[in-house]
Order: structure tokens, then C-alpha cells, then sequence
């Protein structure tokens, strides 16, 4: 949640200092291209080849086997993305063409785009590295430096931008290369976040590397089926992209503000959600429980429900005067709020489906399957392909929010009916029954939070932080009221649920 709140505060910073101009649409287009090799290589499909092939060397052969595995991980890493590197700094124009050659229309555009590529290419190492110690600190059982890691990253980069932007001109660099540099400060910290504490629990670094080696094998056939579906979102990103940059100045950096915000509540609820239910999944799954599997995972969807579709009806319906409060301010102007609230708001019914995505995934890994998801993602991404390029002629950028959008509620309905059949059902009718009361609920609450929005607009009028805090407040405090009202009416059996939970943590707290 700390990674979170900071990346949203990061965004603030970003929005204020350079609005959706030039510089932010090159900086995210500069950005997108090491990041594409970092989810290859990086954080996700090494991750989790590694942390099963390194806690089994541990368990069956003790730290020293163990330690020499991580050694020939991280060089071996080192390898391939210090070679990437060179040849991304090497061939950073072509790249940046590739992407975004209508930046060549816009004078300079172009140029400081593939300046801040080859900047910021060198991250893709650290990171890589910094996925390695969290792999290896994660199977010993250590989770906070771990999890503290990618909050460095935010840190490096709000504070680059609040020291160094304004000393950039002093040096004859434009300002948003201060930005590059703070991504390149965050992934030096992320790595070293971490590395005492491996040191500390007997780790010693050896430039060494077996090709050879088993469990480096291991680590190499595990991560095939991850990288072919992360490779199917990564040519997704790359169409996105290449059609935004098409659409002016402005669209890249509003698709990227709109979806920072709309993947707040994936991370504090879906993904939240999946991370609590997956090791009783993977114990049911291990000893043939599939009727519990099937009770956990009608459980976690249903709850899921609750707090994800009235989160989408209150983006939709708030979503102009949520991106005026968090964004509208220094360079970021009432026209790229507008823009961006419109992306927001297409961008949102996708958010039930990235939710039940992150749920149902683990699920076929618990069932020692991650062929089905691979193959799901990859038909999702050929359908978001599809209907991004038609939607995007007919809408323009916000066509692309809603592609994306759709596509992840196809990915979503694709997987847990494959899923459904494997665990011979999925308790449909508690589900269904729970969805219908839910939409309505949230259809009302919807309603009620614009009609809020409008009576506040006039009564408390101004552009000011605090006028917009005091109608966002009062918005979201009128639509939850609302919420809790039709809740109880229709008798909606996990809103109880959540109330009880709460006053149980609560009263818990309290009478200890």
C-alpha cells in the first residue's frame, strides 16, 4: 500500500512539474522501452522460475548450495541485461522510431526522447538484480526490505524531480532528464535496500557462472511459459503505445495518469485478495481439496466484488473531480484533466477483470497448471490488439482505455470458466446472485455520487486544493452512505461480512 500511495504522490509530482506536455509523453515513451525487458526479465517471469528452484536447493541442499544458485542467477542476469543495455543505448533511435515515430513531427521531440532512452536503459540491470535478492531474501522468510524495495524506486524519483529539476538548465540538460536520473537513483536502491540483509544472512557475492548447472536450468524451463505470456502483454503495450503516440501531444501521459489511478484499488483489493487466499489455495490444492477450493475461491470473488464494482461506479462517476484534486495543479491544466478523468473513466470497468485475473491466475498454479493462463493471456492480448486498433479510429485515445479494458474482462470470464471446469464448478448461483445485488447497489450508489457531485459543485465552489477536498470528501462520504443503505435493503451477505470483519478488528484492537 506504502508503494502504492508514494507511486500516486510520484504522479502528483510528475503532473505539477510537466503537466501531459512533450517532455512527459517522451519521458513515458523512454520509460515503456527498458521497462518492456524488465518485465521479461526482471520481476516477472525470472521471479517466479527462481524463488521455487532456489527454496528447493535450500531445503534439499542447505544455504551454500543455495547461495552458489543466487551467484549464478544474478551473473547470469548480468549477462544477458548488461547486453541489452549496450545494445539498447546502442540502437536507442531505431528503437524510439519503432515506437514513436510520430514524435518526429514535433521539433526535438523525438531526439529527447532517445536521449532519455539511453539514460535510462541501464535500469533494466538493477532491477534485474534487485528481483534476484528479493527472490532469494523472500524463501528465507524475509518480506519487509523485500517488500520496502520498489518504494525506493518512488523515493529516488520524488526526489530527483523536487532537487535536480530545477538545476537541469544549468547544466544545459532539459528538465525531465532529472526524472531518468531518478529512475536510474531508485533502481540502485532497490537493489541496495536489500543487500545487507542477504549479506547478513550469509551471502557473499562471486563473480562466477555455471551454464552448466541444474537448478540454473531449472530456473531457465520455468520461466518459458511466463515469458511467453509476458511477451504477449508486452507486444500489447507496444501496439498501445505506438497508436497513442499517434494520437498527439498529451495522450501517452493521460493514459498513463488515468491508469495509475485506476490500478490503486487493483492493488489495495484484487491483488490484496489473491495474496491472502493463495497459500489456503495451494494447501487445498496439494491435498485434493477441491471442494474447498471451490468455497475459497467463491469466497474471495464474492468479496472481491463488494469492494471492486462499486469502485468502478464511483471512478466513472467521480472521475473528473478525482483527477482535478489529485492532478490539476502547476503545469497540469484543466484540459489534461478532462482528458485524463475520460480515460479514467474508460479504463474502469476493466477493473473487476484485472482483479479476477490476479485471482484466478494463482489458482492454476496452485493446480500446478500455467499453460491455461499463458495461452488465455495471449488470445486476450491478439482481442485487446483487435479492438484497440478499431476503437482507437473510432474514439481516439480513449479507445484504447476501453480495448484494454474489455480485454481484461474477457481474460477474466475466459479463465474462471476453465477454471470452473476444473473444479467442477464455481459456485455460480451464490455468485451470480451476489454480482446482480452488487451491480445494483453500486448502479445507485453511482447515481447518487454525481448527483452529490453536482449540489457540492454549487455549493462549494473554487478551484483551490481545498474547495475540490472538501466536494471529493463529501461526494465519496454521500456515495458510501448510499451504498451502505442499499447494501442492507438488498441484503447483500458480504457487505455484512466486511462490516463484521472490520468491527471485529476494531473491538479486537481495542480490547487489547
Amino acid at each position: 500500500m506504502t508503494s502504492r500511495v508514494l507511486g500516486l504522490v510520484r504522479e502528483q509530482v510528475l503532473a505539477f512539474l510537466f503537466g501531459a506536455g512533450n517532455e512527459m509523453d517522451a519521458f513515458n515513451v523512454a520509460f515503456r522501452i527498458p521497462n518492456l525487458f524488465r518485465d521479461l526479465f526482471a520481476e516477472g517471469g525470472m521471479s517466479a522460475a527462481f524463488v521455487p528452484t532456489f527454496t528447493r536447493r535450500l531445503t534439499l541442499e542447505g544455504r551454500d548450495a543455495a547461495w552458489q544458485l543466487g551467484n549464478y542467477v544474478i551473473n547470469a542476469l548480468l549477462v544477458v541485461t548488461l547486453g541489452l543495455v549496450i545494445i539498447g543505448v546502442v540502437f536507442a533511435q531505431p528503437l524510439v522510431v519503432l515506437f514513436a515515430s510520430d514524435y518526429a513531427a514535433v521539433p526535438g521531440k523525438l531526439s529527447l526522447t532517445v536521449a532519455l532512452t539511453r539514460v535510462i536503459f541501464p535500469f533494466l540491470t538493477l532491477v534485474a538484480v534487485a528481483a534476484a535478492c528479493m527472490g532469494m531474501l523472500n524463501s528465507l522468510h524475509r518480506f519487509f526490505l523485500p517488500a520496502l524495495s520498489p518504494v525506493m524506486f518512488n523515493i529516488a524519483t520524488i526526489a530527483c524531480a523536487i532537487l535536480l529539476v530545477p538545476l537541469m538548465p544549468l547544466v544545459h540538460l532539459p528538465r525531465i532528464m532529472a526524472i531518468a536520473f531518478g529512475a536510474l537513483v531508485g533502481g540502485v536502491g532497490q537493489a541496495a535496500v536489500q543487500w545487507p540483509a542477504l549479506g547478513r544472512e550469509g551471502f557473499r557475492y562471486r563473480p562466477a557462472l555455471n551454464v552448466h548447472d541444474e537448478g540454473l536450468h531449472q530456473v531457465l524451463v520455468l520461466m518459458g511459459p511466463g515469458l511467453v505470456g509476458l511477451a504477449a502483454v508486452q507486444i500489447n503495450l507496444f501496439v498501445n503505445t505506438v497508436l497513442a503516440t499517434g494520437q498527439g501531444t498529451g495522450a501517452v501521459s493521460w493514459l498513463n495518469y488515468a491508469f495509475r489511478l485506476m490500478y490503486m484499488p487493483i492493488g489495495l483489493f484484487g491483488v490484496s485478495i489473491a495474496t491472502a487466499a493463495l497459500p489456503t489455495l495451494s494447501r487445498q490444492a496439494a491435498q485434493g481439496e477441491l471442494a474447498g477450493m471451490r468455497e475459497t475461491l467463491s469466497s474471495g470473488l464474492r468479496m472481491m466484488l463488494m469492494l471492486n464494482v462499486p469502485a468502478t461506479a464511483g471512478l466513472i462517476a467521480l472521475a473528473l473531480p478525482i483527477v482535478g484534486l489529485i492532478f490539476q495543479h502547476g503545469s497540469f491544466t484543466r484540459a489534461d484533466s478532462g482528458a485524463t478523468a475520460l480515460a479514467l473513466a474508460c479504463y474502469a470497468p476493466g477493473l473487476v477483470g484485472y482483479s479476477a485475473v490476479r485471482f484466478a491466475v494463482p489458482a492454476f498454479y496452485a493446480l500446478h497448471d500455467s499453460r491455461t493462463p499463458v495461452m488465455t493471456s495471449v488470445a486476450t492480448v491478439l482481442l485487446n490488439v483487435a479492438l484497440n486498433i478499431a476503437l482507437v479510429r473510432a474514439m481516439g485515445y480513449p479507445g484504447l482505455a476501453l480495448g484494454t479494458a474489455v480485454a481484461s474482462l474477457f481474460n477474466a470470464v475466459v479463465l474462471l470458466w476453465l477454471l470452473r471446469a476444473r473444479l467442477d464448478g464455481l459456485d455460480e448461483g451464490r455468485l451470480m446472485t451476489s454480482f446482480v445485488k452488487i451491480g445494483i447497489a453500486s448502479v445507485v450508489m453511482g447515481v447518487a455520487a454525481w448527483q452529490a457531485d453536482g449540489v457540492l459543485l454549487r455549493a462549494v465552489a473554487g478551484e483551490a486544493v481545498l474547495p475540490r477536498l472538501i466536494r471529493v470528501s463529501g461526494d465519496i462520504a454521500f456515495a458510501l452512505a448510499v451504498l451502505v443503505v442499499v447494501a442492507r435493503v438488498l441484503r447483500i451477505a458480504e457487505f455484512a461480512e466486511a462490516i463484521a470483519t472490520v468491527r471485529r478488528r476494531i473491538f479486537g484492537a481495542v480490547h487489547q
